[in-house]
């Protein structure tokens, strides 16, 4: 956002129906668009006086692999363990999101082999038609 944007934020949060607003941001100490100002997380003083600011942390691999785990029940896949543990490696090296669209790709695979288990082989092959983002980036720069 840039100084203009904080400007109409702040006379928002003026009003007597003030929105809630939420915001995220990993710009550290960062120049305000639109001015020469530094701030922590290119917000303006006054604005960021006005947060409550929430720390956040990335996720460890066995939380990671209760999220795929539990993503697998809800869209009723089975996963054998070392389908999981290759996912999970996944979801840490690339992303949770990508790891997580995997499944049903993966599953999908596994159906067409008349398997009823998604093996580490139908993740592998998943892996190996869908890029994600690194890959995808790695691939046009070639």
């Amino acid at each position: 956002l840039d100084i203009e944007c904080f400007s109409w934020l702040n006379r928002a949060l003026e009003s007597p129906m003030a929105p809630v607003v939420v915001m995220a941001s990993n710009r550290g100490i960062s120049r305000i668009r639109g001015t020469q100002y530094k701030a922590p997380h290119g917000i303006p003083i006054d604005l960021l006086d006005r947060m409550v600011i929430i720390p956040t942390k990335t996720y460890q691999k066995v939380e990671v692999s209760k999220i795929i785990k539990i993503r697998c029940e809800e869209e009723d896949v089975d996963m054998n363990d070392e389908a999981m543990k290759a996912l999970t490696v996944l979801a840490m090296n690339a992303s949770l999101r990508y790891a997580l669209q995997l499944i049903t790709t993966a599953n999908l695979i596994a159906e067409k082999e008349q398997k009823s288990t998604v093996d580490k082989v139908h993740i592998k092959k998943a892996y190996g038609m869908f890029y994600d983002l690194k890959r995808s980036v790695e691939y046009l720069k070639e």
